[in-house]
């Protein structure tokens, strides 16, 4: 390597531009070969730089969000919940206006309809489009706002979460409020309200949730905060496991009895 080339290299690592130093000696002898112009050759390098980066953050955005691997758009199954219009869906997935608002996204259904395939589907296209996502289990975020609440830092905690544009919260109805205090999570709806985004997946209806907080007034005013400015798809269909298991069961052959 020429002395120009070394120092060109530790100019590279001290821009942080590994992309350029890995590519620009090929670019550069292409660059020669073709009578490339400078500025040419320049933004070659330098977009070759902005892929790469936008390709890390992506990956790296998709590490942060805790979704669940696998849970895509394109292996959802919208036959089995025709109640969901995938271009609703869709919609959603661009981001454009509910997201800036601090609008939510409610999904409501019995176990094992798809309600947290669909959400991670969501959280996945919108991070594609440039936006950040959190998807948690409920019950592990009020433990995680309870250790804040007694360390004094509840406030920070909650302020931490604002990086994220979506915050998904998974199985809101196995919160109980004999089991924990949940007082944080309305905490963190109220601060969230209008101006970032919760997506919520529960088995129960507005009806049940008088079990997972601490009072009926409470219970009323998430409620109010998380309807205002939502989107709610109600999955009442039946489970995958269910469906699965009645498919098989009609699927056996059972012996015909030979008349005597």
């Amino acid at each position: 390597m020429s002395a120009e080339a070394a120092r060109l290299a530790l100019i590279l690592n001290e821009l942080r531009l590994p992309t350029i130093k890995r590519l620009w000696a090929a670019l550069a002898e292409q660059s020669d070969k073709e009578g490339w112009p400078a500025k040419r050759f320049l933004a070659a390098v330098m977009e070759h730089e902005l892929a790469e980066r936008e390709t890390r953050r992506l990956e790296r955005h998709r590490l942060e969000s805790g979704l669940l691997p696998g849970k895509l758009l394109s292996n959802f199954d919208f036959t089995s919940v025709p109640c969901v219009s995938k271009a609703h869906v869709t919609a959603l997935v661009e981001g454009d206006g509910w997201i800036g608002q601090g609008a939510n996204l409610l999904l409501f259904g019995p176990s094992g309809v798809g309600k947290s395939h669909l959400v991670c589907a969501i959280g996945y296209g919108l991070i594609d489009r440039g936006y950040r996502v959190c998807f948690t289990r409920t019950s592990d975020l009020v433990q995680r706002l309870q250790v804040a609440r007694r360390e004094m830092r509840l406030t920070q905690e909650i302020a931490r979460l604002d990086r994220f544009d979506l915050l998904i919260l998974d199985d809101l109805s196995y919160v109980r409020r004999d089991q924990a205090e949940t007082s944080v999570l309305f905490e963190l709806i109220a601060e969230r309200y209008e101006r970032k985004s919760l997506a919520l997946t529960a088995n129960q209806p507005f009806s049940g949730w008088d079990q997972i907080f601490a009072e009926p007034a409470m219970t009323l005013a998430a409620v109010d905060r998380l309807v205002h400015h939502s989107t709610i798809f109600e999955l009442n269909v039946e489970s995958y496991r269910g469906r699965e298991a009645r498919e098989a069961a009609c699927k056996q052959v059972k012996p015909g009895r030979k008349n005597a």
